[in-house]
């Protein structure tokens, strides 16, 4: 009886703290309704899509994405592909900074959609899964030649590490890197803006390193 008892009772504490910690979404912010642009990188089979950020909103948000059910032609395109990037139909962003899980339509290009691009698909719908990274612009540090990176950690040594970007001018990237090994996140480099061929230099002790995405364009000014 005793034991019964105890059992209800663990099981009662259970749920409150399980009710307790479900806490209610907060409201979306319509600042951030519209169409918005995104690269698409890829990992074996799986495809990650990361906001193009900008200063300015809707798009002051740095955001990377595990998209869902993958449509393996699409899948191809991002793997052979140099660059991918999509441009959605309007929706609000910040459904995917608090971290819902959300079907967006989006036309698909080989290239950059603004540069020349290629359309490949379109109006295609691309399932947002999980949440891996959001930053706000609220914190943007003054340009330096000192550069700082967020890992995300993903599956076994997998890593994606992504530059903070910075007040004009700056740049951003991604690179993933297999195997972490004396990775430094904080360096320096000779510029506010360097060459991508420098900044792939830091990471040359990581192990095995991929570059996902380098822009300039975007962050030479406001």
């Amino acid at each position: 009886m005793k034991t019964a008892v105890l059992l209800f009772t663990l099981m009662l504490f259970s749920s409150l703290a399980i009710a307790k910690e479900e806490k209610p979404l907060r409201p979306l912010d319509p600042d951030y309704m519209g169409v918005h642009s995104m690269v698409l990188v890829s990992k074996s089979s799986t495809i990650y899509a990361a906001n193009l950020a900008a200063y300015q909103k809707p798009h002051d948000v740095q955001l990377l994405y595990k998209l869902e059910s993958i449509d393996l032609a699409l899948l191809q395109t991002v793997r052979d592909g140099q660059l991918t990037t999509i441009k959605t139909k309007p929706f609000n962003l910040d459904q995917l900074m608090r971290g819902d899980q959300v079907t967006v339509f989006a036309d698909v290009y080989a290239g950059h959609f603004e540069r020349d691009g290629m359309l490949v698909y379109e109006n295609i719908p691309l399932k947002f899964g999980k949440q891996l990274y959001v930053r706000k612009f609220d914190d943007i540090k003054p340009s330096s030649r000192r550069q700082e990176y967020d890992v995300v950690s993903l599956k076994k040594n997998y890593k994606i590490y992504v530059h903070r970007i910075q007040q004009a001018p700056s740049y951003a990237q991604l690179m993933h890197i297999d195997v972490e090994a004396g990775c430094l996140a904080k360096f320096s480099t000779s510029s506010a803006v360097p060459k991508e061929t420098e900044t792939q230099f830091k990471f040359m002790n990581c192990g095995s390193m991929k570059p996902l995405y380098f822009e300039t364009q975007k962050f030479e000014g406001h």
